[in-house]
């Protein structure tokens, strides 16, 4: 503070004909400290000596203190005053409310940027699970609460938040180490200062509590007098942010040319000048110690009073000086010519001027350093928030050192304003990666959390996301649906395309079908050819050839037309398989029953006057195929037009799957079709069954009687298994119905008709076909 004044004092473009004067108290203890501040109030008339200054009633400006406890305490009296008071350390919270501290400036960071900035940094590490432990203060507990504030917005949970004075009762701290020994997190808060931090140290020291990370306040994380302390080995690996380092230009000199006559009533340096030289200023006391020559002198000691490689705080001090000299400055370069901040526009009075005035020239203080850092106040007397990240480590000496392993600055976006630079950091727990601290350990993609009931948010179970749905982050508190053409896959973290079910060739199921359905095609060929070369037989003829080898052809179309049912459905096979398979059916079926009325009409025709033959002959067979045959077609035609069918991606059967199948777009139409197939199918079976009993050694009617049978009750049992069977086994239910109701018709009308052809020609004659049966 002395080196700043004197700079100014000696610099000619500031304050000019006016020198700054001080008056320092060096007290310690509230109580003392508030005595200092009311001396301060009351006026400094008797500790003015030259002749020319301004008699001021009070002081301009206060500086100090370093503690926020006292500053709060005196800060509250002086205010009263409109005193401003300029603090290089103290750092709660709390002083930036101006309602109740309007005069009080800092040129250190609010403890809300420090919290905010450790909430960050415990963020950025991954660390979510902390505990904290505080000086019972205003300072330790407006900081852990500003803390918990950004933690909890940063996703940070706090397992415990206790609070020890170091001259609080012992059971207390007994308490905190019970609580620390059997907390599950890793990581450590401590907003406290140093004399706290060390007493703590030194008990989980003598606990063996060992391999936790700390993160600490720029109160004690940078000082000295760590190394001393019993346990300082544990504090490394500590991380914290502290203010940032500094070089004041001419400082070190200033320092070195300190000499016990500029302040003879000082008590620090007449015992720092007696402890550095082992020398006595005091010639009439008795001391074991030699008197001082009075050549003594600073210049060519290596001492920690004259090391400035580490300005941090010390830097605050002299910004606050040139604070209130620039203040000054501008209230005395103040412009008369209307422009003044006061009433009607006026400037202060120079020769009286008042604290108020320079209260209100100093809020709007804004300059510059030599280093070039910038110095202002915000609207709450707080300076702009930047800090250095320390990582306190070993030295070769076995004393702790902070490095610089990182910076802080809040005048930058949200995204950069926490930056680490290249530096290895030392963590609390010995090893070369960063000690985890987490509640619960993260969800995987692939899982969501749920909350532990009765616990904080960072503790959680990890439950699998349902069929269906899927999450891709960690820690995701929701799982998301699939798109209803999508699936989850077995990790449960994405959705693929569901698999497309259809009855297809390549599989085998579909193989099978395939396979029967062309040996039915290769039989009934084999069975027209058995019956185009037997033609003129009487086993052929009696059988009615013409209607035989529509039927086999029908027959042929039939097991052709289950083919249509196999393979990926489009739009055209969906409207040719269902109109195929009834047409053809009801060709076949008509054969069948224009077969069973010529069996029928054969035998009235045998009866004597009978002229019935007549009325059903080939011309008439043909018709009524051709009849039945086009009705059918109609049936076909109007569903095809009206509501046809076409491909549909069934996705309510199976929620894993597609079933690519055929809507049948008019169930009208496709039960019409069935319907009537059923009836002609009912129809020839009674008249079949009518003429089963017929007198003939080759009576038809009986084996037509029995296909039906079949044919019936294939598509009797088709009905309930094609309504329950899922996906493409509604397919293959189907073609199994019109593949076994062929091969009945196939097997039950021709083969022992082939079978007598091949293999008994001796009954292949007329005589044998008119035998009576006995």
């Amino acid at each position: 503070m002395i080196f700043a004044i004197n700079e100014i004092n000696n610099n000619p473009g500031m304050l000019p004909d006016v020198k700054l004067g001080y008056k320092i108290y060096d007290n310690c203890g509230t109580i003392d400290i508030l005595r200092a501040a009311l001396a301060l109030v009351s006026g400094l008339k008797g500790e003015v000596s030259d002749g020319n200054c301004t008699k001021a009633e009070t002081v301009h400006a206060i500086l100090g203190h370093s503690g926020s406890r006292p500053t709060i305490a005196f800060q509250q009296v002086v205010g009263r005053f409109h005193i401003p008071v300029i603090s290089h350390f103290a750092t709660c919270a709390c002083l930036s409310n101006r309602r109740e501290y309007p005069t009080f400036f800092r040129t250190i960071p609010s403890d809300y940027y420090q919290s905010r900035a450790l909430a960050k940094m415990v963020r950025q590490f991954g660390w979510t699970w902390i505990g904290a432990v505080a000086v019972d203060n205003e300072y330790g507990r407006n900081g852990v609460a500003a803390f918990v504030q950004n933690a909890q917005e940063f996703g940070v949970c706090i397992e415990y938040s206790e609070a020890f004075s170091s001259s609080g009762p012992p059971d207390n701290l007994q308490r905190i180490i019970e609580i620390i020994k059997h907390s599950t997190s890793k990581v450590i808060l401590a907003f406290m200062s140093h004399r706290e931090i060390k007493l703590l140290a030194a008990e989980l020291y003598r606990h063996n509590v060992k391999g936790l990370q700390w993160v600490g306040s720029d109160a004690w994380i940078t000082d000295h007098s760590l190394t001393d302390s019993e346990g300082h080995s544990i504090l490394v690996g500590s991380l914290g942010f502290v203010v940032s380092r500094a070089h004041i230009q001419g400082l070190e000199e200033h320092l070195r040319q300190l000499h016990p006559s500029q302040f003879p009533d000082s008590q620090f340096v007449r015992e720092y000048w007696e402890d550095v030289f082992n020398c006595t200023l005091n010639e009439t006391g008795k001391s074991q110690r030699k008197p001082c020559s009075g050549s003594e002198s600073l210049q060519n000691t290596d001492l920690e009073f004259t090391d400035v490689s580490e300005l941090r705080f010390t830097n605050n001090v002299y910004k606050s000086v040139y604070a209130v000299a620039h203040a000054l400055d501008s209230l005395i370069k103040c412009d008369v010519n209307g422009k003044g901040p006061f009433s009607n526009w006026s400037c202060a009075d120079v020769q009286h001027i008042k604290p108020w005035q320079v209260l209100q020239y100093l809020s709007t203080v804004n300059f510059t350093t030599e280093e070039g850092e910038r110095v202002y106040f915000d609207s709450n007397g707080d300076s702009p928030a930047k800090y250095e990240l320390v990582n306190l480590q070993m030295n070769n000496k076995g004393a702790i050192d902070g490095v610089t392993v990182g910076i802080y600055d809040a005048s930058l976006p949200e995204r950069h304003q926490f930056i680490m630079n290249n530096i290895p950091v030392v963590w609390g727990n010995g090893l070369n990666e960063v000690p985890a601290s987490v509640c619960s350990e993260s969800c995987l993609p692939g899982a969501r959390k749920v909350l532990q009931k009765g616990r904080p948010v960072c503790c959680y179970d990890c439950i699998p996301c349902p069929a269906g749905e899927i999450s891709n982050l960690t820690d995701s508190i929701h799982c998301l649906k699939c798109p209803p053409e999508y699936w989850s896959n077995n990790k449960r973290d994405a959705c693929i395309p569901k698999v497309i079910e259809f009855l297809a060739y390549d599989e085998l199921l579909g193989t099978l079908l395939a396979l029967f359905s062309l040996m039915g095609v290769f039989l009934t060929m084999i069975t027209t050819i058995i019956f185009y070369c037997h033609k003129e037989t009487p086993l052929v003829r009696a059988n009615n050839s013409e209607l035989s080898f529509l039927l086999l052809f029908s027959l042929t179309l039939c097991f052709l037309c289950s083919l249509t049912f196999i393979g990926r459905p489009s739009e055209w096979s969906c409207m040719l398989r269902h109109t195929a398979f009834g047409i053809t059916f009801v060709l076949c079926i008509s054969c069948v029953l224009g077969k069973t009325i010529v069996v029928l009409m054969a035998f009235r025709a045998t009866l004597p006057g009978s002229n019935v033959m007549k009325w059903f002959g080939t011309t008439q067979q043909r018709l009524s195929v051709l009849t039945f045959t086009l009705i059918q077609v109609l049936i076909c035609t109007l569903w095809l037009t009206i509501n046809p069918p076409f491909p549909f991606k069934n996705m309510s059967h199976y929620k894993e799957k597609i079933i690519l199948e055929c809507a049948l777009g008019s169930a009208v139409g496709f039960w019409a079709v069935l319907g009537y197939i059923g009836l002609l199918a009912v129809l020839c079976f009674v008249l079949a069954f009518l003429a089963r009993k017929l007198p003939d050694n080759f009576n038809e009617a009986k084996f037509i009687t029995f296909s039906m049978l079949i044919f019936c009750a294939v598509w009797i049992t088709f009905i309930p298994a094609y309504v329950s069977s899922p996906g493409k086994f509604t397919v293959a239910v189907e073609i199994f119905a019109i593949l076994a109701s062929s091969y009945g018709l196939l097997i039950c009308i021709f083969l022992q008709k082939c079978l007598i052809i091949l293999f008994r020609p001796e009954q292949n004659t007329k005589k044998h076909m008119m035998g009576k049966k006995i």
